[in-house]
């Protein structure tokens, strides 16, 4: 791989993991409800899951989607009822004091977030696009570097959304400013969805 080609796939592993997507508006929320510090193992969990998927995509399911259709007709269906689901408890969320006060308001843990992954539309469509615009031929040498790439450029990428999610964090105290917050994320989370699934 040319200097050139690398310098492109390093730019478009870092544009498309700091573009907004579910993985960084959780992260948004987790910073703005628990801090930077309680949000990193869900970055590691993101950066662990996306790269594991992107390399697993390169030596295996992509084939295996080509050969039967079906499968990923499934992947498809079961990505937009997650993230359905989950801009439904985004645009209900609780007031912050509230998120925060409860037993249950935990962060994401580092295995919630790397199997979280499995069912992200994004970062499927990141990984499949990735391997097929720089790694062509799928030889596990070019797949390793796509996965590698991702996993150099994630953490800070995606660590710009939960220090946001800090900075916010007195802003959205106010319980009207929150609820058009988390109604503007889960609509946005929701109409990204059709340009996603349609590289999927």
């Amino acid at each position: 791989m040319s200097l050139s080609v690398l310098a492109a796939l390093f730019g478009f592993a870092f544009v498309t993991t700091a573009t907004p997507g579910p993985n960084n508006l959780m992260l948004l929320a987790s910073g703005a409800n628990f801090g930077f510090l309680r949000t990193i193992p869900h970055m590691v969990g993101i950066l662990v899951g996306l790269t594991v998927l992107t390399l697993l995509a390169g030596v295996g399911l992509m084939s295996l989607f080509e050969s039967f259709p079906v499968l990923r007709t499934i992947l498809e269906v079961l990505c937009v009822g997650y993230l359905l689901w989950l801009a439904w408890k985004v645009a209900t969320a609780a007031p912050l004091k509230e998120t925060v006060a409860s037993a249950s308001g935990q962060p994401m843990t580092f295995l919630q977030a790397a199997a979280f992954q499995w069912v992200n539309p994004k970062a499927w469509a990141m990984g499949l696009s990735a391997i097929t615009i720089y790694a062509p031929d799928r030889s596990l040498p070019s797949v390793m570097l796509v996965a590698s790439a991702f996993a150099i450029v994630c953490f800070p990428a995606i660590s710009v959304w939960a220090w946001l999610g800090t900075v916010v964090r007195q802003w959205l105290s106010s319980q009207r400013r929150r609820q058009v917050f988390n109604i503007t994320m889960a609509t946005l989370l929701v109409g990204s969805l059709y340009p996603v699934l349609g590289s999927l």
